[in-house]
């Protein structure tokens, strides 16, 4: 999938992905399963030696791999690994008590609670069903049409001059079935007629098909989940070859899919999550709103006086974002400050914190062949290799700055001499980094480890966040880092934001979209660049941007233009009153992303993950829900009025009080000051003053806002503590008990058609 501009001839970037290999005509390589025998079993899953279309014998193992999950191996060997598991490893399966495995005559079953296998062996068979018996999807035997030639891949491999290129999966795909995630895919939400590729793009914007994130894991409307273990460049076709199936191609060693019964999303993302890893909180601080230097020349006089402003004009903010500029011009990323522009940095990071700034530092893992430091790792072999065994000097920038070594993170001696030059920064009160690109290493590249580029490439960026994380959480107790680049199990870094985008509107309706894709594939906490990244928005588009950052898990304000708030004189109040909606609303905000640490679930969630049996909550995917009770469709017009879909009950307008019943699209128009924003009638929503952080503490002055006035429940999370708020209408009396170390200083009913008259705390 090479970057083909209109208009350009060839351009070439060195880590585009590799093609797979192509039969010639006539030469036969599809070996598909035809029958099976038990050679062992166990209470949890049994190991099958299995024959071929090709007169093959392999080994299948399909095996209870936790509680509602079963794993499902193909290989020639029963000891086969995954490539990417000479590095890393990604998935943890584990077991259940309660598993069941039946042997019979030409039958198997293997049960692991909310999930069956069944399987036939003569001939092979495997259909997967909910513990009520429905059918949640079944192999596909293979369609051959009207000329005798195989239009899919049925579950086998693929071989090309007597080598194994490739093992498939083909799965039937009902008629009506929907499928999400395969990580930040900035395509319509349901991916179904797509054909997701799994490698990690330098994906110039967010308007194509090329991902920045990729997550080989899809939530299906029928129920269950699939996760594929492998970090090689597996692709997914949803009914694009074929309407009635879904075939995935695993360029490996093996094949190796775990099915993750639901029956919602949430609780397969749960149990996606206690098989990979469980998602990393940010600090409380990191909620508030961050405010970059932009792609601009930067200085520790210009840093201070922008620290200055911020406060001077009651902008809230808790970070300061550095980029490339804190660095010599010519020597990215080698992490050192440049001393001409930055004379005293620990000074400067000491004011900005009795500020109450944190700071962010860019950087990324490829060194400049300018810098020193480049010859200085080099001569000590830190850098990945080429094929004649020098080091691969890439053009990871595609032209646009110098070409780079690629720090080897499969190396010890280079993963600890990376982490002392970020330590040293973390020292001086640096608070985090933001671990920028991270797609480009080549696949003709050679690691330490001896593995391949095409091997690495996309696990890289696993290791690379794992390693900023760790040295982190040692020096500031915290493991957070701002990452561009991720792969399976990349919740354990927080957070990720939606790269380089361009300034419009059809660009922020697919960052939208790129962000409910990366929170269907397990990731919480998700952020973008408020204004769009490349080029200089217009007033409305940046007020509008910043409406919708505002609403997201984490905001940043960054651009290859200045995003500063003063910039746009014309419209700054109406961005800090969007930054102080936030900030008031941080209670709200806070509890839904510790319950999403908690639980899996996204903070910002589409809404087919609390609405899966509407298939309108499949396509409606430019509107989100932030946490239980806020509906958000930010304004992706020019002309302030859009569509709306509002799913089954009733929602409040948040700023007419309107009611509107669900289920159905309205139209809104909205002027440039309200973003459309919905309160579930019935939802108490925790609110507070807004301050100029958010800061590290416990809440104080908090406010619950009763939408509606019935009976409700709501659960404030802190950092000291669940506090549950409890209403209760008698009459038009609305009784509201707390329990909790907060402390809740009002009640407030908001004026909503039928409310009660008054409020008693109890």
């Amino acid at each position: 999938m090479p970057y083909r501009p209109p208009l350009i001839a060839h351009e070439y970037f060195s880590a585009d992905p590799p093609e797979l290999p192509v039969r010639a005509r006539g030469e036969q390589g599809l070996s598909a399963l035809t029958r099976a025998e038990v050679m062992a079993a166990d209470g949890q899953g049994v190991t099958f030696k299995v024959s071929t279309s090709a007169e093959e014998i392999l080994v299948a193992q399909v095996t209870v791999a936790g509680e509602g999950v079963i794993r499902v191996r193909l290989s020639e060997d029963v000891a086969a690994r995954t490539r990417s598991a000479r590095v890393i490893e990604m998935v943890h399966p584990g077991q259940f008590a309660g598993a069941r495995v039946e042997t019979g005559e030409g039958r198997v079953v293997v049960d692991a609670g909310a999930v069956r296998a069944e399987i036939t062996l003569d001939p092979w068979h495997l259909r997967f069903t909910g513990a009520d018996g429905r059918l949640l999807t079944e192999q596909d035997p293979g369609h051959v049409d009207i000329s005798g030639r195989l239009r899919t891949l049925p579950f086998g491999r693929s071989l090309v001059d007597g080598v194994t290129v490739a093992y498939q999966e083909s799965l039937v795909a009902q008629p009506d079935e929907h499928f999400g995630g395969f990580g930040e895919k900035f395509t319509p939400l349901d991916k179904r007629g797509q054909r997701p590729l799994m490698w990690n793009f330098d994906a110039f914007g967010a308007e194509s098909d090329r991902s920045y994130k990729n997550v080989p894991f899809y939530v299906s409307s029928r129920g269950y989940g699939l996760l594929v273990d492998s970090g090689m460049p597996v692709e997914f076709d949803l009914c694009r070859s074929t309407h009635s199936c879904v075939e995935i191609v695993v360029p490996d060693d093996l094949i190796d899919y775990y099915v993750i019964a639901g029956p919602g999303i949430p609780a397969i993302l749960a149990r996606y999550d206690r098989l990979t890893c469980v998602p990393a909180l940010p600090p409380k601080w990191a909620f508030g709103s961050w405010i970059s230097s932009g792609f601009y020349k930067d200085s520790q006089d210009r840093v201070l006086e922008r620290a200055r402003k911020i406060r001077e004009r009651g902008i809230p903010c808790d970070v300061l974002h550095l980029d490339c500029y804190w660095q010599v011009k010519g020597h990215w990323s080698d992490l050192r400050w440049d001393a001409e522009s930055f004379p005293d940095p620990a000074a400067m990071l000491a004011t900005l914190k009795e500020q109450g700034f944190e700071t962010c530092l860019w950087m990324n893992p490829y060194i400049s062949h300018l810098s020193p430091a480049f010859t200085e790792a080099a001569a000590e072999g830190y850098f990945l290799k080429n094929q004649d065994g020098e080091v691969y000097v890439a053009d990871s920038w595609h032209g646009s700055y110098p070409s780079c070594g690629i720090v080897d993170l499969t190396n010890p001696a280079a993963v600890e001499w990376f982490k002392s030059l970020l330590r040293t920064l973390l020292q001086q009160g640096v608070a985090l980094f933001k671990t920028d690109f991270a797609e480009g290493v080549p696949s003709d590249a050679a690691a330490f480890n001896g593995m391949t580029g095409t091997e690495l490439h996309n696990v890289y960026a696993l290791l690379f966040n794992d390693v900023v994380a760790n040295v982190t959480q040692e020096v500031n107790g915290h493991s957070m880092v701002w990452a561009r680049s991720s792969f399976l199990g990349g919740q354990r870094h927080a957070a990720q934001w939606g790269g380089d985008t361009y300034t419009s509107y059809p660009a922020m309706g697919s960052t939208i979209r790129g962000g409910l894709s990366h929170g269907l594939s397990g990731i919480p906490y998700w952020s973008h660049d408020a204004g769009g990244f490349t080029g200089t928005p217009t007033d409305d588009l940046y007020v509008r941007w910043a409406q919708f950052g505002a609403l997201s898990p984490l905001v940043r304000f960054h651009g290859t233009t200045s995003r500063e708030p003063w910039e746009f004189p014309a419209v700054e109040h109406l961005v800090v009153e969007a930054i102080r909606m936030r900030y008031r609303l941080m209670p709200y905000i806070y509890s839904a992303a510790v319950e999403a640490a908690r639980t899996g679930a996204p903070m910002m969630r589409a809404l087919c993950v609390d609405h899966p049996g509407d298939p309108v909550a499949w396509q409606a995917d430019l509107e989100y829900l932030l946490g239980p009770d806020l509906l958000v469709a930010p304004m992706t017009s020019p002309e302030g009025t859009r569509q709306v879909y509002l799913p089954a009950g009733e929602w409040v307008d948040y700023w007419t009080h309107e009611v509107h019943t669900g289920g159905r699209y309205i139209g809104v128009t909205k002027p440039l000051e309200q973003i459309p924003l919905f309160v579930r009638r019935g939802a108490l929503i925790p609110v507070t003053e807004p301050g100029e952080t958010v800061g590290h503490g416990p809440f104080t002055g908090v406010t619950v806002v009763a939408y509606g006035g019935g009976d409700g429940r709501a659960t404030i999370r802190d950092v000291d503590g669940d506090t549950t708020v409890t209403a209760t209408r008698d009459g038009d009396v609305l009784h509201v008990h707390v329990s909790g170390p907060l402390p809740i200083t009002n009640v407030e009913i908001a004026p909503v058609a039928g409310a009660p008259a008054t409020v008693v705390v109890d």
